[in-house]
This record gives C-alpha cells, sequence and structure tokens, in this order.
C-alpha cells in the first residue's frame, strides 16, 4: 500500500521545506548574502482551482464550489428531459431486475432495449454515433440507472464510464473514427487492467507487450481478473508492462502502455462468468491474451503512459459513481419512509419517535450531501476544469459508504419485512458492497487525497522557503505569508470569511466551515514539520486528515447548493437551509476531533497499540487471546 501511495502521486518528493524553519534560518549574515544574489523570479506553482488542493494550504478556492453549477443551457435541459421520461419508464416497465438477479445476466430484451435507447453511447460525439451528452446530462440519467438496478448500472459503466473512456480522452481522431461509431452501435467495450498480483497497486502488472521484430505490431501476453464486461467485450482498454528507454540514462526500463486490443486480433479468450455477492447480472470474468498482435497504432495515449492514462480514466469517471448511488439512496429512502408512514408501534406511528426521526434525517442528509457532490463536479467539468480528480476521489468513496449506511437505515426501520427478498433492500445490500472496493479501493482513496494535498501544501511552503533565499526580490510574498502566521499565533486574525459566498441566512454556519479550513491549513504545516517525507508511512494520521476533507468538502457542497436554493427561492429551500446546517454543524465537531488528534499528538499512543494488535493478530492467523472458559 504505501508504494501505490507513493505511485499515486507520481513519486514526488514530500518537500520538508517549511517555512517556519525558513524564519529560524533567515539569520542577517544570510540576507546581507542574499541581497547581493543577482534577483531570481520567484519559483511558482501552476494554479490550481480545485477547492480540496488548496484546503491543504487553509486557504478556500471558491471559484469550483461557489456558485452551485448551472450549466445546462435551455436546449440541454429540453434534450435531458426528452430522455429522462423513457429511461425512468424503461426501468419501470422493461427491466426486471429479480429477473437479471435470478439468470445472473441482464435479460436480452432489456439489453436490446438499452442499446436502442443510446444508453450504451450516452457521452459518445452524436456525429460519431451517440448522444453526446455533457457530464451533468450523463449523471442525471446515470441517477436513473442506480435508483432501479445496480448490476445493469454497472454493465453501463463498464462499457462506457471506463471501457472505451480512454477511446475518448486520449484517442487519435484516426481511433476515435474507426471504434467509437462500434462501441456505440452494438459492440461491447471493457476496462483491463486489474490482475492477480496487481489491484490497486497498477504500476505492478505483469501482463508484457513486446514490439515485433519488424516493428509493426506489439505482442501482448498476460491475463487479467474480474474484469467488467470481460465475457462480452469485442473492444478492450488493456495495460500491460512495455520496455521504453529511459532518456535520462539511455537504460531500458519498463513502463506501462495502454493499447486498444480487438478479440477479433486472435488469442483473446475469457473464462466463465464469476460467481458474485452483488451486481450478480453484470458479467465479470477473467480475459486471456496469448501472443496477440496488436497494431502499433492501437497504442494509447502514447508509449509508457499507461499509468496516466488509467488514472485518468477512472478519475474522469468517478463522478458517475456518486451519481448513481444518489439514485439508489433516494429509492431506498423512498422504500423505508413509505413502510414508516403506515407502521404502527405502541399506539402511534414509528416516524414520531425520535430514534427513527434520526435516522431519517441522516439518511436525508447523507443523500443531500451525496447528490451536491455528483452535480457540483459533472457541473465544474462540463465548465471546462481540469482540476476535479480529488474531488472525484472524495464523491467516489463518501458516496459509496454512505448508500451503504442510508440501505442498512432503511432495512432497520422497516425491521423484520426490511430483511425479506420481497423487499428488494437485501439485494441493493448486496450490490452495494462492491463499490467500496472497485475502481480504486476507499483505502487507497484516501491516501490519494491526503498525500496529493499534502504535496500540494508542501510545494508552497517550498516556495516560501526558496523566496527567502532572496528576500528582497520577494518581499510581497514574505510579508503576505508572515503577516497570516503572526496574527495567527497572537490571535488577532480570523479564519477566511465566507460572507461573499454563501446566503445571509448560513453565515453562521458558513463561519464554522472557515474555522475548520483555518485549522485545517495549520495541521497541515504541523504535519509536514513533525514527518516531512516519512508522512507516506503515517497511515493512522492520513486517514484522518482524508476524513476531515470529506467533511469540509461535504459541508462546502451543501452550503453552496443550499444557498442557491435559497437565492431562487425554491420551494425546498427552507428544508434545504436545515440539512445545510446540521451537516455542517456535525461535521465541524468531526473535523475538530480529527485535527487535535493530529496536531496535538493525542490518540497516536493508541495508534501504536491498534498497529501491535494487528501484527499480533496476522502472526497467529487468527485471534490471540484464549477463550474465557480456557476450553
Amino acid at each position: 500500500m504505501f508504494r501505490v501511495a507513493r505511485n499515486l502521486v507520481q513519486q514526488q518528493v514530500i518537500t520538508e521545506g517549511i517555512a517556519v524553519r525558513c524564519l529560524k534560518t533567515s539569520s542577517s549574515s544570510t540576507a546581507q548574502a542574499a541581497v547581493a544574489e543577482k534577483p531570481r523570479a520567484k519559483p511558482k506553482q501552476e494554479e490550481n482551482y480545485s477547492f480540496v488542493m488548496n484546503l491543504f494550504k487553509g486557504q478556500i478556492e471558491s471559484r469550483q464550489v461557489f456558485p452551485y453549477p448551472n450549466v445546462l443551457n435551455e436546449e440541454q435541459r429540453d434534450t435531458l428531459q426528452m430522455l429522462v421520461d423513457p429511461t425512468e419508464k424503461f426501468f419501470t416497465e422493461v427491466n426486471n431486475p429479480a429477473k437479471n438477479e435470478e439468470l445472473e445476466k441482464v435479460e436480452e430484451n432489456t439489453l436490446a432495449g438499452l442499446w436502442d435507447l443510446g444508453a450504451f453511447a450516452l457521452q459518445v460525439p452524436q456525429e460519431l454515433g451517440g448522444l453526446g451528452l455533457t457530464n451533468t446530462q450523463y449523471a442525471r440519467l446515470v441517477e436513473i440507472v442506480g435508483a432501479n438496478d445496480l448490476g445493469v448500472g454497472i454493465t453501463l459503466g463498464a462499457h462506457q464510464s471506463i471501457g472505451f473512456k480512454g477511446i475518448l480522452l486520449y484517442g487519435t481522431p484516426e481511433q476515435k473514427q474507426k471504434y467509437l461509431p462500434k462501441v456505440a452501435s452494438g459492440t461491447w467495450a471493457a476496462f483491463c487492467l486489474t490482475e492477480p498480483s496487481s489491484g490497486s497497486d497498477a504500476g505492478s502488472i505483469k501482463t508484457r507487450a513486446e514490439l515485433s521484430p519488424d516493428g509493426k505490431h506489439y505482442i501482448l501476453n498476460g491475463a487479467k481478473i474480474w474484469i467488467s464486461n470481460g465475457g462480452l467485450a469485442e473492444v478492450m482498454t488493456v495495460f500491460a508492462q512495455t520496455p521504453v528507454q529511459d532518456p535520462k540514462t539511455g537504460n531500458t526500463v519498463d513502463k506501462v502502455t495502454a493499447f486498444i486490443v480487438e478479440r477479433s486480433f486472435g488469442g483473446v479468450t475469457n473464462g466463465p462468468p464469476e460467481k458474485k455477492m452483488g451486481i450478480k447480472c453484470s458479467n465479470t470474468a477473467e480475459v486471456y491474451y496469448d501472443n496477440v498482435k496488436i497494431p502499433i497504432e492501437n497504442v494509447l495515449g502514447g508509449v509508457g503512459n499507461g499509468f496516466k492514462v488509467a488514472m485518468n480514466i477512472l478519475n474522469n469517471g468517478r463522478f458517475g459513481m456518486a451519481a448513481a448511488l444518489s439514485g439508489t439512496m433516494k429509492a431506498c429512502i423512498k422504500k423505508s419512509i413509505e413502510f414508516a408512514n403506515q407502521r404502527k408501534q405502541f399506539g402511534q406511528l414509528i416516524t414520531n419517535y425520535g430514534s427513527i426521526q434520526e435516522k431519517i434525517a441522516r439518511m436525508a442528509m447523507l443523500h443531500y450531501v451525496t447528490e451536491s457532490m455528483a452535480y457540483m463536479i459533472s457541473g465544474n467539468m462540463d465548465s471546462g476544469s481540469e482540476h476535479y480528480h480529488l474531488e472525484a476521489a472524495i464523491s467516489k468513496c463518501f458516496a459509496s459508504e454512505a448508500a451503504w449506511f442510508v440501505c442498512d437505515e432503511a432495512i432497520q426501520i422497516m425491521g423484520g419485512m426490511g430483511f425479506m427478498k420481497e423487499t428488494g433492500l437485501e439485494k441493493i445490500m448486496r450490490d452495494l458492497r462492491i463499490f467500496r472496493i472497485f475502481e480504486g479501493t476507499n483505502d487507497i482513496l484516501r491516501l490519494f487525497v491526503a498525500l496529493t494535498g499534502i504535496q500540494y501544501a508542501g510545494a508552497h511552503l517550498k516556495e516560501l522557503q526558496n523566496a527567502f533565499k532572496n528576500p528582497t526580490a520577494n518581499l510581497g510574498l514574505i510579508f503576505e505569508e508572515a503577516s497570516k502566521r503572526v496574527v495567527r499565533k497572537v490571535g488577532l486574525g480570523s479564519p477566511p470569511s465566507m460572507e461573499p459566498f454563501v446566503h445571509k441566512d448560513l453565515t453562521q454556519a458558513a463561519s464554522q466551515v472557515a474555522i475548520s479550513i483555518d485549522s485545517f491549513g495549520q495541521a497541515i504545516e504541523l504535519v509536514l514539520i513533525k514527518y516531512g517525507k516519512s508522512i507516506v508511512n503515517e497511515q493512522f494520521i492520513l486517514n484522518r486528515i482524508a476524513n476531515s476533507v470529506f467533511d469540509i468538502y461535504g459541508s462546502m457542497v451543501s452550503l453552496s447548493r443550499a444557498s442557491r436554493a435559497l437565492k431562487e427561492g425554491s420551494e425546498s429551500a427552507a428544508h434545504e437551509k436545515l440539512m445545510a446546517e446540521a451537516w455542517t454543524l456535525e461535521a465541524t465537531q468531526r473535523v475538530s476531533i480529527n485535527l487535535k488528534a493530529i496536531a496535538n499528538g493525542k490518540n497516536l499512543d493508541s495508534f501504536t497499540k491498534m498497529s501491535t494488535i494487528a501484527k499480533n493478530v496476522c502472526r497467529s492467523e487468527g485471534v490471540v487471546h484464549l477463550n474465557p472458559l480456557k476450553i
């Protein structure tokens, strides 16, 4: 896991340069020497508009959270409405989740209907045979699928969200012209990355592709496991190790390359469909490659760039998972509320009892935040943003965990009835479990968010360190940073203001988030000072950093959406305000607990104990303690 964490930040070094250290070492003699130097332009980081990335510097970057996006024009809204009604009707009248589950495949009439609807080509450009939808339009339709049948959703998503997404993102004009019309009109696609010895660690794959002696083909050999649509796909995005010359040393090294592989090339076979806990109707199989000849023009994204291609395909598709699962959550809530509104116990409807009310409120808030994240990110993407990868990773983690909680609570509200197969919630729960595992496990994505953000904050502090080497040329930057730090230390400063962004009725809740953002930035500085590069090995701390980020980002998107509702006078504005306030209140409390544990060293002794306990259990290959009866 440590190795993949480094890979996920592309093996860039986390800086140990801290401005506080610079202030301590900036003696007069050092300053005089710096003045004598020829002024140099201070190094500049590429501007990044990601709210989450800038959160690690304790700053509010508002452009991708305020105002809440409203990116569809009138024509796009009309197009979407024309698709929403028939899609909902199709899943109500044609698709049969129970039958799909029983058959362990999607019924043929359902598949045929989905192809006719264009559901397998939602984002393929119209000129190449698809519907050409925006990310926001796509999210709305995926939400309908998630509300009805997650197994069908995986079948659709494996085809287009990741299956041929690489061709959309990285394909040459010739590759797009050749393959996109096919995958839009009946040819199945799949994304082939995972191997028996390579799951989250994409860089450790064993499948190889060697250039043929005539230089016209790559010869592919290897195997992939757990490939969604693996038994159906005729076009595959396959990742393999290829020999590449290192431009620095001239030595030959192995690097991952992405290829477009057709089953018709020969040598491509697959195993039988896997038996799974859930999403049973989606086809999952092993795929084998035996001396497959791939034309060199089928390299996707350049030789040696496969890791980047794989990560960007997954990053680009993750927001759709949040959209789908928001639909699932809405369906679970609806089932449980229909039951609760009629169920009487001890002479009252169970909705009158506080314990049930608390469950319903938390379910509603989690859905609101999940849905808000999904459409925030899709809106950012449609506006041309390239800085959404951390937010998309957060939305995937948050949605998959929130949906599990909501489904579980829906079952609890319904009691024995919720446990019965006919209710449908047990199937949803089984289907949901995979979402915390595939397309990047939640454990790895937490490390990805924490380490990427820390690296960004470290680079900012490195910029300050460099500024002190030539203070006369960088006085503005130095005094700006020093003033922030001084007022924080003496208690005269205040957190960054949220008033320009949120509706006036939400300023109190927004001020709580602002305090969290300020405290979070300081905590990251302390972590960098204490651990430097070795923070990559401190996963107990990294997980708490990530959880704090999730809570802060969730608060921001809910405040942004509720602010829009209040400004527009939406009929649900008062309710949205309540949910944003309630979520923010509890989220800021959780952030405070996590940051105190990080900054003050509290619970670190507990982390050490847990690590030792885990090692003991692993060494014993099971529980270590004796049975209390000693028998």
